[in-house]
């Protein structure tokens, strides 16, 4: 490809609204461009990464036995609403009529589909287990896109669905695609970790998410030095230590003006916010009105509250005037005399003694609050974020907080959608039983901007062999007024031309100064870098550089030629 004739252009200063590296690299290079809030079009260097990704991706879970198959981004709305997803999920899912006045939606995911497809396709035992998978665009509105490709709204997703007769055979499908994922990501250059994770709008007994970790990253992750521990916080249950005992005392109001925050609090009394109590106030989406007490110097973990009471369609906080409405007072608000709430407190408050809560009074507390002596929780459970240095639940070491992002996820759903769906096989047994499904999902975009995140410099991007675009990036120095550099420099991009499509060379044949095609064959980022210039062939051929470590050499032009080829 010469770069003269490239649907491209870099940029020389860095976007204003890019803040991480990948970003600003894959904008600056011109890999891609923005059409909207969390929509953007990959230019033809971003395809092709993209579809260097999705085939080492295809190749591991064709290597576990996958089908590809390709199934539509539209769906009916009757298929959610049957499996109950339509009325679950929020407005990230996004519903709309076509002009016969039928409710469709921009599909999410796929699982509805593939139940529907096994109900049609599958009868008997002998057809299972399968694995079927597919690539294909994915629609979310986000409320808050950020990152380039690392949030966005519009994706393409590998989503591949294991299909089985019992617990057992998903058992071994999980474990399939969790080796597959493991060489996946090694593959792509990718150092992820796998972490439990909360199973969220899929359902089903189990999961995890595969994380890189990234300062920029959006989920928090609790890890254990030795190893034995690995949790999205979103589900983490660490230790927690047993607070003193002590003597229950008598409540005891206590004046404390402008203390609205546990901090405001702890410093006015003189005490450490363990000895507090926190509440939150929350709406279901379902309707419930919901107040969680937590210990002052933790905070709630909405996705464990959400859990606890089975709340339908999520949480929100709720407003000042739905908090007072029912007998409590916001930043002094607690369940004492609270009525039309449901009531769920943490555990390790329950183990404390003493605390000070809101007297549900402007300007006031109580101490000594304790439960379930001076009010009873509706639910009792864990409903805490866990902290640095909180013991792991397996050897005791201090748990540490590290920042990822999610490269793939995959999910035991079990028969939540085969049976919504009727889709049974006939067993050995002469009976019917429902096929045991399960889910796995990785976004090639994001995927292509964490790649990006953990392979860059200064200078551009540093693209492993495996993904890069082009395999180098040759600049010719001298132009037309250098005969021999331009024969040798078009005899390479010949031979690249017919070594295949993923041997294939960038030919910077540009009228540019050597500066800026230096500038850009660093920034774009291929692994290698081949200059051939009067310097280089009186020094013998083609000055090869190694993007990643900077090594250069001069070499016969025909041993650059076996190069390019691959021999």
């Amino acid at each position: 490809m010469r770069l003269s004739q490239l649907f491209f252009a870099s940029l020389r200063d860095d976007p204003s609204e890019a803040e991480m590296p990948s970003h600003r690299l894959l904008l600056r290079a011109g890999y891609l461009r923005q059409l909207g809030s969390g929509i953007y079009s990959l230019l033809p260097l971003g395809k092709r990464v993209s579809d260097r990704v999705e085939q080492v991706i295809r190749e591991e879970i064709n290597a576990i036995g996958g089908q590809e198959l390709e199934m539509p981004v539209v769906h009916p709305a009757e298929i959610w609403k049957e499996s109950g997803r339509y009325f679950k999920i929020g407005p990230e899912l996004v519903r709309f009529k076509d002009r016969g006045e039928r409710d469709l939606v921009l599909a999410m995911t796929h699982e509805e589909v593939v139940a529907l497809l096994l109900r049609d396709l599958v009868q008997s035992y002998r057809q299972l287990p399968m694995i079927v998978y597919h690539f294909q665009t994915k629609f979310r509105d986000e409320p808050r896109s950020r990152g380039g490709l690392i949030r966005v709204r519009e994706f393409v997703m590998k989503d591949s669905y294991s299909c089985d007769l019992d617990d057992a055979g998903l058992d071994v499908s999980y474990r399939k695609h969790y080796a597959a994922y493991v060489k996946i990501f090694e593959r792509l250059g990718l150092e992820a970790i796998a972490v439990r994770s909360d199973v969220g709008i899929m359902g089903g007994t189990a999961a995890h998410e595969f994380m890189v970790l990234n300062e920029f990253g959006e989920d928090t992750l609790v890890l254990c030095d030795n190893g034995d521990f690995a949790d999205n916080q979103q589900i983490a249950e660490v230790g927690k230590r047993d607070p003193e005992p002590e003597e229950l005392l008598p409540m005891e109001d206590v004046e404390t003006p402008e203390a609205t925050t546990i901090e405001a609090l702890a410093n006015f009394l003189g005490i450490p916010k363990a000895k507090t109590a926190k509440a939150a106030f929350f709406v279901t989406g379902d309707g419930r009105f919901v107040v969680a007490i937590v210990r002052g110097d933790y905070d709630v973990n909405e996705t464990k509250l959400v859990n606890a009471i089975k709340a339908t369609g999520g949480l929100r906080p709720a407003t000042v005037e739905e908090i007072t409405a029912r007998g409590m007072q916001a930043g002094y608000g607690s369940p004492l005399g609270a009525r039309d709430a449901v009531v769920v407190v943490d555990e390790l408050v329950a183990r404390s003694r003493n605390l000070v809560a809101g007297a549900n009074r402007v300007g006031w507390h109580v101490k000594n609050v304790n439960v379930p002596r001076d009010y009873t929780p509706d639910v009792m459970a864990d409903i805490t974020n866990a902290r640095k240095g909180d013991p792991c639940p397996n050897c005791g070491s201090p748990v540490k907080l590290r920042k990822g992002i999610e490269v793939g996820n995959i999910f035991k759903l079990g028969t939540d959608f085969t049976v919504a769906f009727g889709s049974t096989y006939l067993g050995e047994d002469g009976q019917r039983h429902p096929i045991v499904m399960g889910s796995y999902g990785i976004g090639l975009g994001r995927n292509v901007a964490c790649i990006v995140e953990a392979h860059h410099d200064e200078k551009g991007m540093v693209w492993p062999e495996e993904v890069a675009p082009y395999a180098a990036h040759l600049v010719a120095i001298g132009g037309a007024r250098e005969t021999r550099v331009t024969e040798v420099a078009e005899r390479l991009h010949e031979v690249a031309q017919g070594a295949g499509y993923w041997r294939d060379i960038l030919y910077d044949d540009r009228d540019e100064s050597p500066g800026v095609k230096f500038t850009d064959a660093e920034l774009l980022g291929m692994p290698w870098i081949l200059t051939v210039s009067p310097r280089s062939l009186a020094a013998g051929g083609v000055e090869v550089t190694n993007r990643a470590t900077g090594e250069r050499s001069t070499r016969p032009v025909g041993e650059v030629e076996a190069l390019i080829r691959g021999s």
